[in-house]
């Protein structure tokens, strides 16, 4: 009798021992998990030794490719001197010289940081920090204890976070231990729910959010939005103006603006910060996910000096935010993420970004001639492809389709690796692919909803898989 093959014996110790996240695990275990063991640029490799293309970034936070060369160096230099060490009560080097780096590179008027661990933490310290602010401020704005996000939002999986959440899915079964938020329109333009369309609209649908701020401004201590794109809800982009006009609606009616640039910072968009394509200027920022280029769990909420100043008091007065993590700060991940930024500036990571963007939209562009393919919406290097039972009623696939796990599924046979929200299938690739390897990721994607939804027609002829 044989003995099981390596990769065999790690798919059964997966199946025994893990919970994976947002993963149905009796269905996880009745099919044989594809285990990565090793990565290379965009590229992913399997305990077999077969390639992938690196579709989602390895969910959105790999930057520069796997392995590359100046974030290993960055990550070992560090570990020769320090692993970690507190930041309660002590200082270390490399989160002060990343404060710093990130300062500088944040929205005009953000010049403090708060470190944390992850995307939903960095969320957590901005609520907290936005609610505190207006408690410290005392007198009427003492009522200000509520929050106002958009529906279809997704902003992380703590309970804080969750209560500002708007996709039921996710966040209706943990209602009983939410607090209430109030909720405005998402402004989903391919299925407006004001049933109108854009430009004739007029961005009507800002006009949910002023009226929410016009009759409880008075109890809502701040806004989060995610800037210029509903992530997880859809890869749902903003309407131009949309952005800009809620940072005038929060100045006028003195409610704080959270940008929760987690999923949308670091280059994502085509700009740094997603808030730059309509220069706002958020009142504090959750960053995570690419900060350190895809290497270590690292997040950071950016402030204005007037929320900062709100703190400052005597020891026994307890002004004091009392928030922070074990690992807050943490040196290694600081390290990589200034080697990050160093990145960013030396390869000139943002103008070479620019015509390859460009070249993804034109390679897209076929797919919206798909009688599936409903809506394809880009902005920079994300894009969400919103697949359709009938292109002419907008009729969705029901659920229990699967469609967007069965076009993952096709795809990864084909060796592109992505994860679907839903019917939309997501491409986020990282930064640094190539126009060839672009091209080859979006033909493989059009292949495969070809394959899943017209598997007679052909639409897009069967694609010659060569593994790279």
């Amino acid at each position: 009798m044989t003995s099981p093959t390596r990769t065999a014996r790690l798919q059964a110790e997966d199946r025994r021992c893990l919970w994976h996240p947002f993963t149905q695990q009796r269905e996880w275990e009745q099919e044989p998990p594809l285990v990565i063991e090793r990565g290379r640029g965009v590229y992913l490799e399997d305990t077999d030794g077969r390639r992938y293309v690196d579709g989602v970034s390895s969910l959105w936070v790999n930057l520069h490719g796997h392995r590359k060369r100046e974030l290993d160096r960055a990550l070992i230099a560090q570990l020769k001197k320090i692993a970690h060490s507190t930041l309660l009560g002590l200082a270390n080097v490399p989160s002060i010289e990343l404060a710093r780096r990130l300062v500088t590179l944040a929205p005009r008027g953000l010049t403090r940081v708060f470190y944390s661990d992850d995307g939903s933490t960095a969320v957590e310290v901005a609520l907290k920090m936005a609610y505190q602010y207006w408690q410290l401020r005392g007198g009427a704005f003492r009522s200000k204890k509520s929050f106002l996000h958009l529906g279809l939002a997704y902003h992380g999986d703590t309970l804080g976070a969750v209560s500002v959440g708007g996709i039921p899915l996710f966040h209706e079964r943990f209602a009983p231990l939410l607090f209430p938020a109030y909720e405005a329109h998402a402004p989903y333009c391919y299925r407006c729910p004001l049933d109108l369309t854009y430009p004739q609209c007029r961005v009507a649908c800002v006009d949910s959010v002023k009226d929410v701020l016009t009759r409880h401004h008075q109890d809502i201590a701040a806004l989060i939005v995610e800037p210029m794109l509903l992530a997880a809800g859809g890869m749902i982009t903003m309407p131009p103006g949309y952005l800009s006009t809620l940072r005038r609606l929060c100045t006028r009616y003195r409610v704080l603006l959270i940008a929760d640039e987690v999923a949308t910072g670091f280059g994502r968009t085509g700009r740094m910060f997603a808030c730059e394509h309509e220069g706002v200027r958020p009142d504090l920022m959750a960053i995570s996910k690419g900060l350190t280029g895809g290497y270590l769990p690292l997040a950071a909420t950016l402030t204005t000096e007037g929320i900062y100043r709100a703190f400052l008091g005597r020891y026994e007065e307890f002004k004091t935010f009392f928030h922070g993590h074990s690992y807050t700060g943490n040196p290694l991940a600081c390290a990589v993420a200034l080697a990050n930024l160093n990145i960013f500036a030396r390869e000139r990571t943002l103008q070479k970004l620019r015509p390859k963007i460009a070249v993804l939209n034109r390679l897209l562009r076929p797919l919206g001639e798909d009688p599936h393919v409903g809506d394809i919406r880009q902005l920079g290097f994300i894009v969400g492809i919103e697949l359709v039972r009938d292109r002419g009623t907008k009729e969705a696939y029901p659920l229990t389709e699967r469609i967007g796990t069965r076009v993952a599924t096709e795809a990864r046979r084909l060796g592109l690796l992505i994860r679907p929200l839903g019917n939309v299938i997501v491409l986020m690739p990282p930064l640094t692919t190539t126009v060839l390897e672009l091209r080859r990721m979006v033909s493989i994607a059009a292949t495969a909803i070809g394959t899943v939804l017209t598997p007679r027609s052909g639409a897009y002829g069967r694609l010659r898989h060569t593994p790279p």
